[in-house]
């Protein structure tokens, strides 16, 4: 008998996540990866070689806890000249292991045991796990398709004294929505007057189309001032692997963040942010990157207009919702995995981003790819 003869799991409900399920899937049967979101592309050339010279100058020790100096110095720069919002570097930003540590640490930081805290579904799939095992329970509003808008009354009315954290995602993964200024005036009604602490996940917050500007709740001094917010290098710079990020949040919440962090990573690649702080201020990197992803959206759309996938509006983040109604009334998870196993182009189901596994026929294809990757994922979807 192995001991312990029983281990009571903290997440009994969780699994392998559908990114890796479907990423094998694409893997073993050779088909064109669109289901996890990353690029197939390489980070600039200037900050590859900003990272090695890095690594071959002495910067491989230990960075400072809460990040590399400079590299704070030039986001609070960046922050007050996107948003206008002034952002202390030594006390109010910390360099995270991406966008996802920093999400589980600010959870971790201020939710306790039998708090509440209201989700947005479909959900990236992190927030739950991490709410759960700080203790505290997770509370759906369940966004319905194909808009997938909120109504902030109904939200209201999921409110009570035990509420302690909203984390909205703007914008949105999975379904490319993108948060306005009215939601933001709306919600700020809502927490006015209430100890309720916002996470704001904005790992897209450059990736947002048709003129349209990002509402970021660092615009909002009243939001901000009770706000985590999350953003991620890899999103940004097409290097997911590298799993680099910061959270921006006011000096007594982010207190409270360092003490989780110091403990979970301490601090996080050297290298990486000495070599995102030689290049933050290459601001067109970043000013131009709604251009970038807006003509790989239109050119994916473009490419299978003629399918019998039925398309979604994509607003912002680098993920095209479809519809396959047309097409077949299998469930979605059977539908994508017949979908890479016999016509070649793996995909990610929508209802396994709610709770409730709410299927509405809908799945989520990345377009962060390059045109060579598209067209044939295109020509392959054509015939279906």
């Amino acid at each position: 008998m192995n001991f312990p003869s029983t281990i009571y799991s903290k997440l009994p409900n969780t699994g392998t996540t559908i990114f890796s399920v479907m990423s094998a899937l694409a893997k073993e049967h050779g088909a064109v990866n669109l289901s996890q979101g990353f690029p197939d592309f390489n980070p600039h050339p200037k900050l590859v070689e900003a990272v090695n010279h890095a690594m071959r100058y002495q910067q491989n020790q230990y960075a400072p806890m809460a990040g590399n100096v400079l590299l704070r110095e030039r986001i609070a720069e960046k922050v007050q000249s996107l948003y206008g919002s002034e952002v202390n570097p030594d006390t109010e930003v910390t360099i995270t292991a991406g966008g996802t540590q920093a999400i589980f640490t600010a959870i971790l930081s201020v939710v306790r045991e039998d708090e509440e805290v209201i989700l947005f579904a479909p959900a990236y799939d992190s927030y739950a796990p991490a709410i759960e095992l700080a203790g505290g329970k997770a509370i759906y509003y369940d966004l319905e398709a194909p808009e997938y808008k909120v109504d902030w009354q109904k939200v209201k009315r999921l409110i009570n004294q035990r509420t302690r954290m909203i984390i909205v995602n703007t914008p949105h993964n999975p379904t490319g929505t993108v948060l306005s200024a009215d939601d933001m005036e709306q919600l700020e009604k809502l927490v006015h007057r209430t100890d309720i602490v916002l996470l704001s996940d904005e790992v897209y917050e450059h990736i947002v189309f048709d003129g349209l500007q990002h509402q970021s709740v660092l615009r909002y001094p009243k939001l901000a001032e009770r706000s985590f917010v999350v953003s991620s290098f890899g999103k940004t710079y097409h290097c997911t692997g590298w799993k680099m990020g910061y959270c921006i949040a006011p000096q007594n919440l982010m207190a409270e963040f360092r003490k989780v962090h110091q403990y979970n990573v301490f601090s996080v690649n050297s290298v990486m942010q000495a070599g995102f702080a030689e290049v933050l201020n290459e601001t067109d990197w970043y000013l131009e990157l709604n251009n970038f992803y807006e003509q790989k959206r239109d050119y994916f759309r473009n490419a299978i207009s003629s399918s019998r996938f039925k398309l979604l509006d994509c607003a912002g983040t680098y993920f095209q919702l479809v519809s396959y109604s047309k097409i077949s009334e299998e469930r979605d998870v059977e539908f994508v995995k017949r979908l890479t196993k016999d016509k070649g182009v793996a995909a990610i189901p929508v209802s396994v981003f709610y709770r409730s596994h709410i299927d509405s026929s809908i799945i989520r294809f990345c377009f962060a790819k390059e045109e060579t990757t598209l067209r044939k994922a295109a020509d392959l979807l054509l015939k279906v």
